[in-house]
């Protein structure tokens, strides 16, 4: 027996065997015992379960494929067989043509692939005294009842070995091996036994039967419903606890039970939620601090005395505007403007500053606290040396290792995929597609850019004359307003379809690169995918923050885009309230698109599977088939709920000078988000295959990158796109002598001294309005800060004093900014180490126990060996003496 299991260790893969030689699955018929999860002898564990459709009662394909088909199938079974596995066969109660293959893994065959796949099991109970947190009195209303979910024994634990089996903590062969661990046992089989040969090019492996069709589904099963307990006294109904004390919405403020996700779907999954639920509990104190500064913004706005002026009709209603376009625009008064104006004050205020500033020490306390709290985890869920010990490669790598090259350090020949210039070829090439759909985005942001210059002409000389309503929608529906929404909802709409493609790219692209094993796959797919959802999602907001309205020039001499559309221009105040109306726009439409996608449709898919299985027939449904009607995970898992997440944590940390209420959002999206997930796993998706995951991935790099990133675009948010630097400036420099005629420091005057002014006369034919000059006043005054020398002087139109001081201020303040903000959080994680003292000491007294313990173990067995040859030796010189005696 073990030499057939170890077929799958080796290339070889099993063989294929002849027609007559092929072993078949037993059959059996169904039981009353809906909720079972054992064989039809009620002793055998059902591990996983493969699902095909039966061949003979195929109409979709031709004859001679389905025969291919059958063959291919009955091989892949019988190398199952012959590896080890128990297969029994149950057709389908609901659909006739369904056979449902059930598979089951012996103690031998568990305990190879154990070995195999260094798999840490208990070796003794685990003497460590745990102190309890001073939280833990007032932790204790939020955790989940321990009468209900009990918590886990701990263990000392290490790598599997058959030979040192006496040394395990083994109480019952049926339970030392928990569920997921067999399902993840039996999974590693299934993706490695062979099913046929062709051009000696061996195929194999559960994922390529799955692609070809010829096997419906693969999947362990769920314990019980979760909708009520197993019927069966002896299961533990793990999936219905699940429900009721996690994914329930009841839940919401209660902390999760992270080692019980993690027992029933292993540490990848628990990861995740642990990661998801560890940034929702720090969002709480950004929150607060992010509410406390946009309170401070409205409770200070009515002394916005550069707003005042906005609104005044002395002020700002003596103001007249320049046209925004060429010939279509009209001039305008700047009282347009009162109400952006007055929300401007909200958001443009000293707390964003305040709040920027305590955003970049709270994304580096975040990422340090969650390394400690990783270290945490990787300890309790033993996958400190996961990477090193257990880690397979990955079947499809396996598979292309045709290649014989010299190991540097072994000095032994070794199997590769690829030689050196392959791999500089496949990366050549992976790296190209990938910048080549990146540039396809930026060409699709230009078109957006084009769409609002184009637009913005249309909506400038035909909204005033098509909206017949009261004054209130005329001062709201503004052309500025319309082009930022419908631009900002066709971006939204560019972002989605985008990234329909783009995941079927990457996947080819990465299983073109063919990694080593399945973190670096992983790895790998995530990277390409990040910086093509950076570029989708983050390129309108980068726009708009730093290049809209910078370069524009001046009403006489303006700047164009391709030579014909003319450089879109910010509001009087800037571009910060649009900034966070593309904010809002692109966070909630993916909120609301990705609940849709996520939710909605898996219930809907679900919901309709159901009312058909209930119109076809009355029987009792086994579990198997229950769960065969629910929706299968994808290929990518949990990739595009890490993604979510950090998408949202760059607009929570990018963007948040500009939006101090995004934290907020954010803990109430990821409250819901944690029961919703759950909710989605627990009752709308099969089970997941168990998987062993030592951290986030690759992720945790993306959010190291766009901590650092996020000091900067905050810096030049306050800096280039609020107006907080010049009104500095004009207040301390500019309001008194000798460039202000205040006696004292003040903001009156403000939006006089700012806003450049401009002779009508001096506009060129191309840009000069087709509607004609109202009043007596023969200039008008640029849209934006640009603050430039009136007609008249002898350097008129050029930039003034007032610029080059307010462009000085602005760099300072970035480069002071970033140096505290860099200092600060260089400090922070000098004194906070990735790991604990604590957790240190528990690895070390862990490792130190373990090695005594098979230490001692081994002496023993050696001592007791010794005894027994030394007890022979002395009988025999005993009776060789007494035979000399006689």
């Amino acid at each position: 027996l073990v030499l057939e299991l170890n077929q799958v260790i080796f290339p070889t893969y099993g063989t294929v065997p002849d027609q007559q030689n092929l072993h078949t699955p037993e059959w059996a018929d169904l039981d009353d015992k809906p909720d079972s999860l054992f064989f039809s002898d009620g002793q055998r564990r059902i591990d996983f379960v493969l699902v095909y459709e039966d061949e003979n009662k195929k109409t979709t394909h031709k004859r001679s494929d389905r025969k291919k088909q059958k063959r291919k199938r009955q091989v892949y079974e019988s190398n199952l067989i012959n590896n080890g596995l128990q297969l029994e066969a149950t057709r389908s109660v609901l659909d006739e043509k369904l056979i449902f293959v059930k598979v089951h893994a012996p103690w031998e065959v568990l305990c190879t692939y154990a070995e195999v796949m260094h798999i840490k099991l208990p070796l003794q109970p685990s003497d460590l005294k745990t102190r309890d947190s001073a939280f833990n009195w007032f932790s204790r209303f939020f955790r989940v009842d321990e009468n209900i979910i009990i918590p886990e024994q701990e263990f000392f634990t290490a790598p599997f070995q058959k030979e040192h089996l006496s040394n395990f903590y083994i109480q019952d062969k049926d339970t030392f091996f928990n569920p997921a661990t067999r399902s993840r046992i039996v999974h590693f089989i299934l993706s490695r036994v062979e099913y046929a040969t062709k051009n000696n090019v061996k195929k194999f492996g559960i994922n390529k039967l799955l692609d070809t069709g010829i096997y419906k589904a693969a999947f362990p099963l769920h314990d019980s419903s979760f909708r009520h307990p197993s019927t069966d006294p002896d299961c533990p109904s793990e999936r219905y606890l699940l429900y009721r004390e996690w994914a329930h919405p009841k839940n919401i403020f209660k902390l999760q039970p992270l080692d019980f996700i993690r027992k029933y779907y292993g540490e990848k999954i628990g990861i995740y939620f642990a990661w998801l639920g560890f940034y929702t509990n720090m969002l709480i104190v950004a929150a607060v601090v992010g509410v406390g500064c946009f309170l401070y913004g409205c409770l200070t706005k009515d002394n916005c005395t550069w707003s005042q002026e906005v609104c005044d009709p002395n002020i700002g209603g003596n103001i007249i505007m320049c046209p925004q376009c060429d010939k279509v625009c009209t001039y305008w008064n700047l009282t347009i403007t009162c109400e952006s104006s007055k929300k401007l004050c909200i958001f443009d205020s000293f707390g964003t500053l305040v709040f920027a500033v305590f955003m970049g020490i709270w994304v580096t306390l975040f990422l340090e606290f969650w390394k400690r709290r990783q270290a945490e985890l990787e300890y309790e869920w033993d996958t400190v040396e996961y990477l090193e010990q257990e880690e397979q490669v990955r079947p499809e790598y396996e598979a292309q290792c045709t290649r014989v090259v010299m190991n540097e350090i072994t000095q032994q020949e070794e199997h590769v995929p690829y030689t050196a210039c392959g791999k500089c070829i496949r990366m050549t090439f992976c790296t190209s597609a990938v910048f080549f759909w990146i540039l396809l985005i930026i060409a699709s942001v230009i078109g957006i850019i084009v769409y609002r210059l184009s637009v913005f002409l249309v909506f400038s000389s035909t909204l005033s004359q098509h909206i017949s309503g009261t004054e209130a929608i005329r001062k709201y529906l503004t052309p500025q307003t319309a082009t930022s929404v419908t631009a900002s909802l066709i971006s939204f709409v560019v972002i989605m379809v985008l990234n329909v493609i783009y995941e079927k790219v990457a996947i080819l692209i990465t299983d073109f690169e063919l990694p080593r094993t399945q973190t670096d796959y992983e790895n790998s797919l995530t990277t390409k995918m990040f910086l093509f959802q950076f570029v989708n999602y983050y390129s309108s907001c980068f726009y708009i923050a730093f290049f809209k309205g910078k370069f524009v020039g001046h009403p006489g001499n303006p700047v164009y885009w391709l030579g014909k559309y003319r450089i879109e221009e910010c509001d009087p105040g800037g571009c910060l309230l649009e900034l966070t109306t593309q904010l809002a726009i692109i966070v909630g439409g993916k909120a609301i698109w990705n609940n849709i996608q996520e939710v909605l449709l898996p219930w809907v898919k679900n919901l309709i599977g159901r009312h058909c299985a209930a119109a076809r027939s009355e029987k009792v449904v086994p579990r198997w088939e229950q769960d065969y009607h629910l929706q299968p995970i994808g290929k990518l898992g949990l990739f595009y709920e890490y993604l979510e997440m950090v998408i949202q944590f760059g607009f929570v940390t990018l963007f948040v000078a500009s939006f101090p209420l995004a934290p907020l959002l954010a803990l109430i999206n990821n409250m819901l988000e944690i029961r919703l997930d759950a909710w989605k796993l627990t009752t709308q998706f099969r089970r997941m295959v168990p998987q062993k995951a030592q951290d986030i991935g690759a992720w945790q790099p993306i959010l190291q990158g766009i901590a650092i990133l996020a000091v900067v675009t905050n810096a030049m948010i306050i800096a280039f796109t609020s107006d907080m630097i010049p009104r500095l400036v004009y207040y301390w420099s500019f309001s008194v002598p000798p460039y202000g005629n205040h006696s004292s420091y003040t903001m009156k005057g403000y939006i006089n001294s700012t806003l450049s002014v401009f002779n009508v006369s001096d506009f060129k034919n191309a840009s000069k309005p087709f509607s004609p000059w109202f009043g007596k006043q023969t200039t008008c005054r640029q849209v934006y800060r640009d603050l430039r020398y009136p007609p008249g002087h002898p350097h008129q139109y050029e930039h003034n004093i007032y610029y080059w001081h307010v462009v000085a201020a602005k760099l300072a303040f970035i480069i002071v900014m970033e140096h505290v903000i860099y200092f600060v959080k260089f400090i922070i994680s000098y004194l906070i180490p990735d790991v604990s003292q604590k957790t240190k000491s528990k690895i070390k007294r862990e490792k130190y126990l373990t090695q005594k313990l098979l230490h001692e173990n081994d002496l023993k067995v050696v001592k007791k060996a010794m005894g027994k040859i030394a007890d022979k030796i002395i009988k025999g010189v005993d009776s060789t003496l007494r035979s000399k005696a006689e």
